[in-house]
């Protein structure tokens, strides 16, 4: 399965603010050899994950969003909530069914009147939700909206499986999409293969499932494919990116993508090794750090590939204007 070209693919759409936020609850491997039978040096070997946050029990994904969002505003005064067009969440851990997780942050940030909706893809929300808004700037109605990937997955790990409970952790992370003359949304893809959707899950009794196995055989296969696709599209190759921003599901998978694309694991950006696997909010949450200790530059060429649960994904390229 690969990603489709997105023919003709057009922006006017610039990132311009980005911030982020991590619950202060830790999850470490030594918490975990207490639970199940596992070790630090099996953890590590396999997945790269060091450390974990968790949300407090009273902590909901809309508060890890809304802090996120804070942390945005804060650092870049000069973005007003009022001016907001737009909200979206990419989520697969709402606070409840309904009313969105969006719609609970526009009313906290005080966005008064904006479209407010959430995005259930997985670990491939945030890009899907980068898209989604690439396309409403697009249109002409919207100038300025916001995407936010924020998870609580703690709260649906099943912490007597061993296999899954080692993985997952909470954050969220938010950048403001705003129109511009000049777009640096440079190129997109996008494609499910619903065949593979039972490969991870939730199931009714609210815990996430996951054939990690199956997951990481489809991941290696049509990954670096999707990438490509990105590149050919703005005729540019691999060797043109100053960085790589896949979806942090696990520090092995990801040095093995970086592999088959030819491209060196350096020139990777993750979030796993420190938040473990955070779903849509990893992506997000590895662009921001890398900003703040100023390895992300104006000007970069970035590639970020979201990939998961659906199966599905979704990729972005794009020039950093941060």
């Amino acid at each position: 399965m690969t990603a489709p070209v997105a023919q003709g693919f057009h922006s006017k759409a610039q990132l311009t603010a980005i911030g982020s936020y991590v619950p202060d609850g830790k999850i470490t491997n030594a918490d975990l050899e207490q639970w199940v039978e596992t070790d630090n040096k099996w953890i590590v070997r396999r997945t790269g994950i060091e450390l974990r946050h968790r949300a407090a029990a009273d902590q909901t994904t809309s508060d890890l969003a809304i802090a996120a969002v804070q942390d945005l505003l804060r650092r870049f005064t000069a973005v007003d909530p009022s001016r907001i067009d737009g909200i979206i969440v990419a989520t697969t851990t709402p606070d409840m069914p309904c009313p969105s997780v969006a719609s609970i942050i526009q009313q906290a940030i005080g966005a008064e009147r904006c479209l407010a909706v959430d995005v259930s893809a997985a670990c491939a929300g945030f890009v899907t939700a980068l898209q989604m808004a690439n396309g409403l700037i697009l249109s002409g109605a919207y100038r300025s909206v916001l995407v936010i990937g924020a998870e609580t997955l703690t709260k649906i790990t099943d912490y007597t499986d061993r296999s899954t409970c080692i993985l997952f952790g909470d954050g969220a992370g938010a950048v403001l999409v705003e129109a511009r003359d000049e777009g640096a949304l440079l190129a997109a893809n996008a494609v499910t293969d619903g065949s593979g959707g039972m490969q991870v899950y939730c199931h009714p009794n609210g815990k996430l499932v996951q054939n990690g196995r199956e997951v990481y055989k489809w991941a290696l296969s049509t990954v670096p494919d999707g990438v490509r696709g990105l590149l050919d599209q703005a005729g540019l190759s691999v060797g043109n990116l100053d960085w790589f921003v896949p979806h942090s599901a696990n520090l092995r998978m990801i040095e093995a993508i970086c592999e088959r694309l030819g491209l060196p694991v350096e020139k990777a950006l993750q979030s796993v090794v420190l938040n473990g696997n955070t779903s849509a909010a990893t992506i997000p949450l590895a662009l921001d750090a890398a900003c703040r200790e100023g390895r992300l530059q104006s000007g970069h060429l970035v590639a970020l590939y979201g990939f998961g649960s659906g199966l599905t994904q979704s990729g972005m390229l794009l020039r950093w204007t941060i």
